[in-house]
């Protein structure tokens, strides 16, 4: 395993870095780009919301809304991120797992055209297991809020 990487926060992480920490591909990859990393502590990422996404064309035809669980998707994803980099790197045996999900709130919708931050706070790591504070906002407006968990297991 690599060394764990530096802890500024100010970073800016395109799409294809994020490709080696996580597995997700298109049209499952819902991060775009991470803009502050801090090892072990925190994260902030965006995911851009267009109209080209596949699930609007059945969620919903007229009044296109992104659906929640892939706001969570998206905030787990992050999280993953998060934990794989203060790692260093993912060995390919690896994949971090969503196990859990407390508190989750859904506060306003989420359309084409919003840019999504995702803000996620690693609060413990115990055993391959890591629990976070996670939010989305769209223009500093809170989307949706969770208490998220993802466990680290060998495929």
């Amino acid at each position: 395993m690599t060394e764990a990487v530096s802890t500024d926060a100010a970073v800016s992480i395109d799409v294809r870095e994020i490709m080696r920490y996580l597995p997700h591909r298109y049209p499952f990859l819902l991060v775009d780009r991470v803009t502050e990393f801090v090892a072990n502590q925190r994260i902030k990422a965006i995911k851009n919301v267009t109209i080209n996404e596949p699930f609007f064309m059945g969620h919903f035809e007229q009044y296109p809304v992104m659906p929640g669980v892939l706001i969570i998707e998206a905030l787990a994803q992050a999280a993953g991120i998060l934990s794989i980099r203060s790692e260093g790197e993912r060995p390919e045996n690896e994949l971090y797992f969503f196990v859990g999900i407390d508190n989750a709130r859904f506060k306003r919708q989420v359309v084409p055209g919003d840019q999504l931050t995702l803000e996620v706070e690693q609060l413990a790591m115990k055993r391959g297991i890591a629990k976070y504070n996670a939010r989305a906002l769209v223009d500093g407006q809170v989307a949706c809020e969770a208490q998220i968990m993802c466990a680290k297991r060998e495929v």
